[in-house]
């Protein structure tokens, strides 16, 4: 589908019509319709390296998938899976027509619960954390265990991919930027190589599950218990990941949000359901983690800088330098435990 034809099946089925609190959003990949106390999301036909939405065969695919995994956390809140059609008439959601596309329809949360704005806001609670803990202990329990080891080579990669906007970095942050990252690359190397055993250990001990993958506060709404939603679909790599890289998204989240605080009663909590973290080795594999996700975090947004409008640019260069001084800490951090 286009941006004129979401345009116009808004139009078409009455989803803003008046009293129904509509709003659009959108990110690189898809569409989102707000409207009412229902939501539905619709998968751009885009094509990137990690995620090939190019047909409609893929992305009804990737629909159901969408639905079948976030069901294992989400009961009651991703609800169907429905055609989009056009006729005479117009288009529609579930009509009668030829099939031009697909739609997730999901219940509206709540959107001042969104974790992400509370921590904002300094509302998220130990009690919270907790909870979360818990119910995150259960799904990992439940889920599948990837029988593997990790790939030490795609990790090593994956992290050096940072390398790819050193240049763009470089602008942003001054002329020393560059060789910093290049710098902390070359170590991130060595750490990863010095963790290897213990990784591959990991994985034998079935720590590596098929996870969320993408385990950040706007992905969580915290209600009467926490609401777990959108995760990865289009990539099994990226969401079939040790215990600890989700827990160590979740917390590099906090300390984004200046939560530190937060950290302790979610690791207790969880800990206490699946001891995961059983020595200093352990916790090396969780700041590695963190400083990963960081780094992830920070390509983004420099990516976004890049593309970006002088209108959105300042919040984008923002988040740039923040995450740069996440990555930074992790990276001393690290650096530091190395050399005690």
């Amino acid at each position: 589908m286009t941006d004129t034809q979401i345009r116009q099946l808004i139009t078409d089925s009455g989803l803003d019509a008046e009293g129904r609190n509509f709003r659009l959003a959108e990110t690189h990949i898809s569409w989102v319709l707000l409207s009412g106390g229902d939501a539905y999301k619709v998968k751009k036909p885009v094509k990137f390296d990690f995620l090939d939405f190019s047909t409609l065969e893929k992305r009804h695919h990737f629909c159901q998938r969408e639905l079948e995994l976030n069901s294992r956390f989400s009961q009651g809140v991703y609800l169907e899976v429905l055609p989009i059609t056009r006729s005479v008439a117009g288009l529609a959601i579930g009509g009668e027509g030829e099939v031009i596309g697909h739609t997730l329809h999901m219940k509206r949360l709540e959107e001042g619960r969104q974790m992400n704005l509370l921590l904002e806001k300094g509302l998220v609670t130990n009690r919270h954390m907790q909870q979360l803990a818990e119910k995150l202990a259960v799904f990992h329990a439940y889920t599948d265990i990837i029988e593997r080891p990790p790939d030490i080579d795609a990790m090593q990669a994956d992290f050096a991919d940072i390398e790819s906007v050193a240049d763009g970095l470089e602008s942003l942050l001054g002329p020393s930027a560059k060789q910093r990252l290049l710098e902390s690359t070359a170590f991130a190397k060595g750490c990863v190589e010095g963790l290897s055993g213990r990784l591959k250990e990991r994985g034998l001990r079935g720590y590596i599950i098929d996870g969320h993958g993408d385990l950040h506060s706007r992905n969580i709404f915290l209600v009467n218990e926490p609401i777990l939603f959108d995760c990865i679909e289009f990539n099994d790599r990226f969401r079939q990941v040790d215990v600890l890289d989700e827990l160590a998204f979740l917390c590099m989240d906090l300390d984004y949000y200046g939560c530190r605080h937060l950290e302790a009663p979610l690791l207790n909590a969880y800990l206490k359901e699946n001891d995961c973290i059983t020595g200093d080795e352990d916790w090396a594999v969780f700041t590695y983690f963190k400083w990963y996700r960081a780094n992830v975090k920070l390509k983004v947004n420099a990516l976004r800088a890049r593309q970006s409008t002088s209108g959105t640019r300042p919040a984008i260069r923002n988040a740039v330098e923040e995450y740069w001084q996440l990555y930074q800490a992790y990276y001393h951090q690290l650096l530091h435990e190395e050399m005690g």
